[in-house]
């Protein structure tokens, strides 16, 4: 049941954004900051986001003031807290590429703990200043590091009370690009999806590269003959990113390994391709072990949980908190999926279209939906994020949601209460600008032992039949 505090601020909260198949109309103002709080209900601690003003990660408390910024942080996501108040992300965007030059992490004191760019070898994008004179151009070391990273001791990268991050040691999982030709996917240069592990002393330990294993991933031959045809070229990246991989994470410890389903190993490896609506995992030995779509009418229990489209952080909930063991991801729709040609996609790419998001729960062995959140009817629409979002499960059983696109977060209890929302005032420019979140994440105050814990004050919104802007 959709609680009476989601309609309290739906309208004002939405922001621009476009769906595959229409306009989005949205108010031109509304507020921003926290907008429902009530702290005897909500699991209280500091949230971090992405700031879409590209002037790095943002530090949050409950009432929604800005902690602290980190602008060396301003590459792609996610960013990340680490126990000891120790933080960790992109450095700098490698235009007009979609990833980052570095993953680095720093202490609370802004000194540089952890490094790692030594992927490959790569050209800055060349830029002019005010004064005329050129920037960039030069070959440098690189991560290339998109979309996603973890750091071992916990699997996912967020808040579980038996799964610490190592802030000072331990291996990296990232989530990078390497450019390819590999004739049986296509005849275009690919923007491939390369992961890899590296030590903290930088030694590569595990790799994987996503085109060797394009034969596991359940394509139809018409949707083979999609992407080999059709799959979108980006002409600024000379490359075409034919999967798009948006998540990478451990699977961790978990009760389905316990009880002898070697597919959950804790070392194995849960990815999210959004352009081809593919949720799998990796064993260690590179191979596809478990799947989940592209299609989701291969099976009766696939068809009972519905389509998935262009979900993003696709994840097992760790050990330690409600759900354990359960998959949780957003399921963004929008478009995404290759093969399925209709006359609103004649080459079979993008056909797959819905425009409204979900949040689901499900069991990754009999593919049972445990739970979801949604909202059904003709205002389906009103929770929509076509693109970035995540959603995170808390220690009290409720779930902090990311609806990305329109930059607002909100916890949402068992019951599905809203007990606290929050929209980013962080804009970036143009003539929409957007205020979108990539991902965000919920920690506990004692993993930032140098802040005084804040203080909580309650929120209570204005009914939205009362709210004015009075005249100058």
């Amino acid at each position: 049941m959709i609680k009476k505090e989601f309609f309290l601020l739906t309208t004002l909260l939405m922001t621009v954004g476009y769906s595959s198949t229409q306009l989005i109309a949205v108010p031109s103002v509304f507020p921003t900051g926290t907008t429902i709080y009530k702290p005897e209900l909500a699991w209280n601690g500091y949230t971090i986001i992405d700031a879409a003003d590209g002037k790095g990660a943002v530090l949050l408390d409950m009432n929604g003031n800005t902690l602290r910024r980190w602008p060396q942080l301003a590459g792609v996501g996610p960013f990340r807290i680490l126990p000891g108040g120790y933080v960790m992300g992109g450095d700098v965007r490698r235009n007009p590429y979609q990833e980052s030059i570095a993953l680095r992490e720093f202490d609370w004191e802004d000194n540089e703990v952890w490094r790692y760019d030594r992927a490959e070898h790569v050209i800055t994008e060349k830029t002019e200043d005010e004064n005329g004179a050129e920037h960039g151009g030069e070959m440098v070391w690189a991560a290339r590091q998109h979309h996603d990273w973890q750091r071992q001791g916990n699997p996912v990268g967020y808040y579980a009370p038996e799964q610490m991050p190592n802030a000072t040691g331990g291996k990296t999982l990232i989530l990078a690009h390497k450019n390819v030709t590999a004739p049986e996917v296509s005849d275009k240069r690919l923007e491939d999806d390369y992961i890899y592990e590296v030590s903290w002393e930088g030694e590569v330990l595990w790799e994987w590269l996503a085109s060797d294993h394009v034969d596991e991933l359940g394509f139809s031959e018409d949707a083979r003959n999609a992407i080999h045809r059709s799959v979108q070229w980006n002409e600024a990246r000379q490359s075409a990113d034919w999967l798009h991989i948006n998540s990478a994470n451990y699977i961790g410890p978990n009760q389905w390994y316990d009880q002898g389903d070697e597919r959950f190993h804790p070392e194995n490896v849960m990815i999210s391709s959004r352009t081809a609506n593919i949720i799998a995992i990796i064993g260690r030995d590179g191979s596809i072990v478990w799947r989940m779509g592209p299609d989701y009418t291969s099976s009766k229990e696939l068809a009972g949980i519905g389509q998935i489209i262009g979900q993003h952080n696709p994840h097992i909930i760790p050990e330690g908190l409600p759900g354990a063991g359960n998959l949780l991801v957003f399921d963004n729709g929008g478009s995404g999926g290759y093969g399925f040609s209709n006359p609103a996609a004649p080459d079979g790419v993008g056909s797959m279209t819905r425009d409204s998001s979900r949040v689901l729960e499900i069991n990754p062995v009999t593919f049972e939906k445990i739970w979801d959140y949604s909202i059904g009817g003709t205002e389906r629409s009103m929770f929509y994020s076509h693109y970035v979002s995540n959603a995170q499960r808390l220690p009290n059983g409720s779930t902090l949601i990311n609806e990305g696109m329109n930059g607002r977060v909100f916890e949402l209890t068992d019951e599905e209460e809203i007990v606290w929302e929050y929209v980013s005032p962080f804009f970036g420019e143009g003539d929409t600008p957007t205020h979108r979140i990539y991902r965000a994440h919920r920690l506990p105050y004692d993993w930032i032992p140098q802040l005084d814990t804040p203080e909580e004050r309650s929120v209570t919104p204005p009914r939205l039949g009362e709210f004015r802007i009075p005249p100058d």
